[in-house]
């Protein structure tokens, strides 16, 4: 089993910036992919933010420019630096994990979240 740790969310004005930590532990084998996702207040569905492989890393368009995603695969942790913050981005955010066995059978794994609300 894996499990999921995020931290470094809470409130801040506009304009303003936070960084959210994620760690994982527990039966970590081998990553393959590491990434955040966030729902907003009233929304039902969680917006993929930013992905982190092995190969590439991808961004949501209201993410680019503003949010950079980093890994550290030593530490099994992936932070998001939010910056230029708006109201708009105000949710939970939550860290997502892929782990992949030697079938090529992909497991994933979320975090609890971890709020962020940008307010004047």
């Amino acid at each position: 089993q894996v499990h999921v740790a995020e931290s470094g969310g809470g409130s801040v004005q506009p304009g303003g910036s936070l960084r959210l930590s994620c760690a994982a532990s527990g039966s970590v084998f081998s990553i393959v992919g590491m990434g955040w996702y966030r729902q907003a207040p009233g929304k039902v569905s969680r917006e993929l933010v930013a992905v982190i492989t092995n190969s590439s890393i991808n961004y949501s368009d209201s993410a680019k420019g503003r949010f950079t995603i980093s890994r550290d695969n030593a530490k099994n942790t992936v932070d998001l630096q939010l910056n230029s913050l708006k109201p708009e981005d105000t949710a939970v955010y939550y860290c997502k994990i892929w782990t992949g066995d030697e079938m090529g059978e992909i497991s994933e794994y979320l975090g609890q979240g971890t709020q962020v609300t940008v307010s004047s």
